[in-house]
């Protein structure tokens, strides 16, 4: 696993990669420039590089190891290690007085004079925004975010210990979270007005069905004025998605399986899914209708 962290001046990605390295097994790697006055050796010894090539080579040779680089800078940097699956990229924000104090403070410590608010403000936008450096695209593609508020080292790793950076289900979803994300994209094709809404049936880890909320067969959709059609029974002509998804299912003669949804069941799609056998039905959110697991 290799985690790449990212983010604003005076964040605390240091302090985050340090944790890895202390707490949770990682070794650091470093991305620098070629240097004809830096041996080969102390290249070697402290798992530095002058190419993102050799860096993706070493990491892919040994990727059951645990690794972690900030030295992200760019987009082509970050798209070389995107094209490798055990990598992750962590984004670290803090807000930006409290990262102006952090700043002073370094300066302090190396007896240089610190900037001033606006003067930090200027050195944050050109960090950020850049138009060949910039790293807020970087920041934009992350799939962790993390905004560190803490104000001591023992804050943070706390937060760290919670957020469980090291967690493969980040690189590998289990099979809960691989539905539940199909039953999100299912519901991204729903053309009701009021809510979008997913589901997905499954058996024995194969997806048999899937559904979303929206107008009857032949009927015209939400987006389309279909709810016209049908306002005398109440202003509702979306039929609910697991209604529809467990009619494509007992289309196929396979109903009595698992069920993984986008939100709560509403209580006519309860009926349609009891009077299907549906065995387990998992909601994104809580249920208040029947028991969410049978």
């Amino acid at each position: 696993m290799l985690i790449g962290l990212c983010g604003s001046i005076s964040a605390g990605k240091q302090s985050v990669a340090t944790y890895l390295v202390e707490r949770q097994g990682f070794s650091r790697l470093c991305l620098v420039p070629p240097a004809p006055t830096l041996a080969r050796s102390v290249l070697s010894e402290q798992h530095c590089f002058d190419t993102v090539e050799k860096l993706v080579d070493h990491i892919t040779k040994r990727w059951q190891q645990r690794w972690v680089t900030t030295d992200i800078w760019n987009e082509g940097i970050l798209e070389k290690l995107l094209h490798r699956p055990s990598f992750l990229l962590v984004s670290v924000d803090a807000p930006l007085t409290l990262r102006w104090q952090r700043y002073r403070s370094r300066c302090g410590s190396a007896e240089q004079p610190g900037p001033s608010l606006e003067e930090f403000v200027q050195m944050n936008d050109d960090h950020l925004y850049h138009y060949q450096s910039g790293s807020a695209q970087l920041i934009d593609r992350a799939e962790v975010r993390l905004v560190n508020r803490s104000l001591n080292l023992d804050q943070l790793h706390q937060t760290l210990d919670e957020l469980d950076l090291p967690n493969e289900q980040r690189l590998r979803p289990d099979w809960d979270q691989y539905f539940m994300q199909l039953a999100s994209l299912a519901a991204q094709r729903s053309n009701c007005m009021k809510r979008r809404v997913g589901s997905v049936l499954v058996r024995e880890k194969r997806v048999i069905s899937t559904g979303y909320n929206g107008t009857p067969r032949n009927l015209k959709n939400c987006n389309e004025g279909g709810c016209q059609w049908l306002e005398v029974l109440g202003n509702i002509a979306a039929d609910h998605m697991q209604a529809i998804d467990v009619t494509k299912a007992v289309w196929q003669a396979l109903a009595s399986q698992p069920a993984c949804v986008s939100t709560q069941k509403r209580m006519l799609c309860s009926k349609q899914v009891e009077n299907a056998s549906v065995k387990r039905f998992s909601p994104k959110e809580g249920s208040n209708s029947v028991d969410s697991l049978r």
